[in-house]
């Protein structure tokens, strides 16, 4: 689970202007943080399968809203990719 002020640092440092929660790039770092969160969790619980379909959805979900944002604007995808290093 992710903390609050956490996820406040998140927004402020993907938002595209004042107030943004909903952007592309906001939902895609918050997935990310929560991705990366449940992978540790998995490495330690190897048989928390419930988890795991929760995981995997949210990797889909992120992969959607990547695609969505490759086609939108090219740009943008190429340096949220950079900035969160995704792709390796």
């Amino acid at each position: 689970m992710i903390l609050k002020d956490k996820k406040t640092a998140i927004i402020n440092e993907y938002a595209t202007h004042e107030g943004d929660t909903g952007s592309p790039e906001v939902q895609i770092a918050i997935l990310t943080a929560r991705i990366n969160e449940l992978t540790e969790h998995l490495r330690e619980h190897k048989h928390d399968n419930h988890s795991r379909r929760g995981l995997l959805m949210m990797v889909g979900k992120r992969r959607s809203l990547l695609d969505y944002l490759a086609k939108k604007d090219i740009n943008r995808y190429r340096a949220i990719i950079a900035k969160l290093g995704i792709r390796k």
